[in-house]
């Protein structure tokens, strides 16, 4: 049996799901008679899978040298994913002086596949970096 590449592995699973929960998410807004693309939600879901796969990637690449730092590096790349919707999402949020449930939604589903997606597969890389 061929050992499947992670990165590839991960990239796969992280678009199939976001994928998935995208259309849900924009089925649902479109039962409820909300804008089904309305609250930057496609460049949500873009920019939330863009990170999560520069973050995965970047961690695995370089695992073996930031082996005592890379949980360090994983908080620093959830950071970043903040700092991110601050600086795109954030302000057009804000614009009438709250962010609605939706345009929260909008941003925080994404994100939370994302961070999810990216838990487990960094639980994987740890577990096989302690065996050797």
């Amino acid at each position: 049996m061929k050992k499947q590449n992670p990165i590839l592995l991960f990239n796969f699973i992280l678009v199939t799901l976001l994928a998935v929960v995208f259309f849900i998410h924009t089925s649902i807004l479109s039962l409820q008679g909300f804008p089904k693309y309305g609250n930057s939600i496609i460049l949500s879901y873009l920019l939330n899978f863009l990170l999560a796969a520069i973050i995965y990637i970047g961690l695995f690449l370089f695992r073996n040298r930031i082996k005592t730092q890379i949980g360090f590096v994983f908080i620093a790349g959830s950071f970043l994913k903040f700092l991110v919707f601050f600086l795109v999402f954030y302000p057009g949020f804000k614009v009438d002086g709250n962010i609605s449930s939706l345009e929260f939604a909008a941003f925080f589903v994404p994100y939370a596949i994302c961070l999810s997606v990216e838990t487990i597969f960094m639980a994987k890389m740890l577990q096989k970096m302690d065996k050797f």
